[in-house]
C-alpha cells in the first residue's frame, strides 16, 4: 500500500492476534520536515498523523483501501515527541465485514497510553 506519510514512520514488527487484533511497533523518523514546524524546538506528532499512521496500518492488515467514514472518542492522552520516545506500539481491533472496516485503536509509548479512538472505514472500490 502507498503510504502519504512517506518516511514519517517505519513499521518494525507487527504481531496478529486472534479475532482481528494486530500489534504494530513502529518508529517515528524524528528527522522527518512535519517535525521542523510542528514545533520548532520542541517537537510534538501531529494527531492528525497519528490517526493517519492507524489508517494505514489498517489498510497493510486488511489488503483493503479505506476512506475514513467516522472518528468517535478520539482521545489524545500523552504527547509523542520523536526525539524522546520514537518507538510507539499500535494495537488495532479490526472488524471488517464486506463493505465496511471498524477499528479500536491503543497506541502507546512504553506504558504510557498517547491515543485512544474509535474508527469507521469504508473500503473503496476501484
Amino acid at each position: 500500500m502507498q503510504t502519504i506519510l512517506t518516511d514519517f514512520y517505519n513499521l518494525q514488527s507487527h504481531d496478529k492476534g486472534e479475532n482481528g487484533s494486530f500489534v504494530a511497533h513502529i518508529k517515528l523518523n524524528k528527522d522527518h520536515e512535519i517535525f521542523r514546524g510542528h514545533f520548532p524546538g520542541n517537537p510534538v506528532t501531529p494527531g492528525v498523523c497519528m490517526m493517519q499512521i492507524v489508517k494505514e496500518l489498517t489498510e497493510e492488515f486488511t489488503g483493503s483501501k479505506l476512506f475514513l467514514k467516522t472518528a468517535s472518542n478520539v482521545k489524545f492522552m500523552a504527547i509523542i515527541n520523536p526525539f524522546e520516545t520514537p518507538d510507539l506500539t499500535v494495537q488495532l481491533d479490526i472488524s471488517e465485514s464486506e463493505e465496511e472496516v471498524k477499528v479500536k485503536n491503543t497506541t502507546l509509548f512504553g506504558e504510557t497510553i498517547a491515543l485512544k479512538m474509535s474508527v469507521h472505514y469504508k473500503r473503496q472500490t476501484s
